[in-house]
């Protein structure tokens, strides 16, 4: 079983980009506090409504709920390859209140705000 459950708070504000066939998807990082002192920097991937939705409503230092499975990768830089891991996002929840916290978010959902 794949799956990953993290909780931690933005690194940057989140950028809607777009893949060569159009659809949507983000890239970015949490930062997840570890037991004791210090933090780890989780990369993740979101793709089509949930990363819109992630974009329009997430900026730095908000907390968000991540979950999804684990992905492995690499690529060619200047002769190295470079290993890379990344979380790829099924859904995510409001941590901070506002008015729409305590709501859950799949791929498959219809978002009730636009």
């Amino acid at each position: 079983m794949n799956n990953a459950i993290l909780m931690g708070r933005l690194t940057r504000d989140v950028e809607l980009n777009y893949s060569q066939n159009g659809k949507a998807f983000t890239r970015f990082a949490i930062a997840v506090n570890r037991i004791g002192e210090g933090a780890d920097f989780i990369n993740c991937v979101a793709w089509e409504k949930t990363a819109e939705t992630i974009a329009e409503y997430f900026k730095k230092g908000q907390r968000i709920l991540v979950q999804g499975s684990i992905r492995t990768g690499s690529y060619e830089r200047n002769g190295q390859t470079i290993y890379t891991t990344d979380v790829l996002v099924s859904r995510f929840e409001f941590v901070e209140s506002n008015k729409q916290s305590e709501k859950k978010y799949d791929d498959d959902d219809e978002f009730p705000f636009s």
